[in-house]
């Protein structure tokens, strides 16, 4: 791998499929636990069709979990909640 590619991330690995979404209440979620030492950080990308525009939101906790399939689990649950709570409001910013 050159200097350039491991400087920006690039990566010789082929990249995971992107798993099929959660649908809750019209959001769609995307469960991507993030690998760390230790464990996989619990984090989603939320999206939603609004007016013909699509929404995205991505959420990162501080939670971990200590597999991926855990954190897959926990993830979505989190995302649920987080769309039970404030509805459309995750995207505004």
């Amino acid at each position: 791998m050159s200097l350039l590619s491991r400087l920006f991330g690039g990566s010789s690995a082929p990249a995971a499929p992107e798993a099929e979404p959660v649908v809750h209440d019209g959001f769609r979620i995307f469960p991507e636990p993030m690998k760390e030492a230790g464990g996989y950080r619990i984090a989603a990308r939320i999206e939603k069709e609004i007016d013909g525009v699509v929404k995205s939101h991505r959420m990162i906790r501080a939670d971990t979990c200590g597999s991926a399939d855990e954190a897959r689990e926990v993830t979505t649950n989190k995302a649920k909640s987080l769309i039970d709570q404030q509805g459309e409001a995750i995207f505004a910013a």
